[in-house]
């Protein structure tokens, strides 16, 4: 007697039509109560598993949108273009100019990360260090490793082209009396102040001061090449000819 035979083709249809699915709902589309029976047909469609939810859902690379952080969700369950979540944060991590601390991962990734950042360490594909009472989680190479750190502590510290050791002043001090200065400014000033600091601290300045002021990136970028375009609006943070024309006055006759 011949084994029965199941075709492939049949998942492709049903994750076509709904996106994703899980392992008990394509068992049943394939006519199997065998799991092995369903990841094998799985494996000729090249599937990607959820890294969220235990990995219980799946789905085709041709239906995963991923955005620029190659991530993907729908009914919140996430996928990502680097696999499970172990790769997911160890390249997230790897990637970031200034390393990553566990509440922001969890944030951008939408899952519980503290386990598996213990394993990435424990397995020393990444390393952490304390910075101000927190874990930051960092590459585990010495010389990135050691640019993430600095990056992170001029970000959380003063991330502006001046040194605190310089003022008489600790690092929370010059941090408190630049955001207080800061909350001063109009909107003009701020994106100008970001520019101009971004320029001085070079390569990276952009995020830096994103991050320590609150700002989007383009925010920063913008009041920069304000700066070196020289475009700026003297005295005013409205450009010329904005608001209401002002009325003319009339002569007494």
């Amino acid at each position: 007697m011949r084994p029965t035979s199941f075709d492939p083709s049949v998942l492709r249809q049903h994750l076509r039509r709904n996106k994703i699915a899980d392992l008990a709902e394509l068992k049943r589309v394939l006519g199997t109560d065998t799991d092995l029976t369903v990841f094998r047909k799985l494996k000729h469609l090249q599937y990607l598993a959820s890294y969220t939810h235990r990995g219980r859902f799946y789905t085709l690379p041709e239906i995963a949108h991923f955005d620029d952080r190659g991530l993907w969700s729908l009914e919140g369950v996430w996928f990502s273009r680097h696999g499970t979540l172990l790769a997911t944060l160890e390249t997230f991590v790897n990637q970031s100019s200034n390393g990553y601390y566990a509440h922001e991962l969890a944030d951008a990734l939408h899952a519980e990360v503290q386990q598996p950042l213990r394993h990435l360490v424990e397995q020393q594909r990444l390393a952490r260090m304390e910075v101000e009472g927190q874990f930051l989680y960092t590459a585990s190479e010495p010389v990135p490793r050691r640019k993430q750190m600095l990056a992170r502590r001029s970000a959380q510290a003063v991330p502006v082209a001046v040194h605190s050791a310089d003022l008489q002043a600790s690092p929370h001090e010059l941090k408190a009396a630049i955001l207080l200065f800061y909350g001063l400014l109009d909107e003009q000033q701020r994106r100008l102040f970001a520019g101009l600091e971004s320029i001085r601290l070079g390569h990276g300045g952009d995020t830096l001061l994103g991050d320590f002021l609150g700002l989007d990136v383009h925010t920063v970028a913008r009041g920069r090449q304000q700066l070196l375009d020289q475009n700026v609006v003297s005295g005013r943070s409205r450009r010329t000819g904005g608001g209401r024309t002002p009325a003319e006055k009339k002569r007494p006759t």
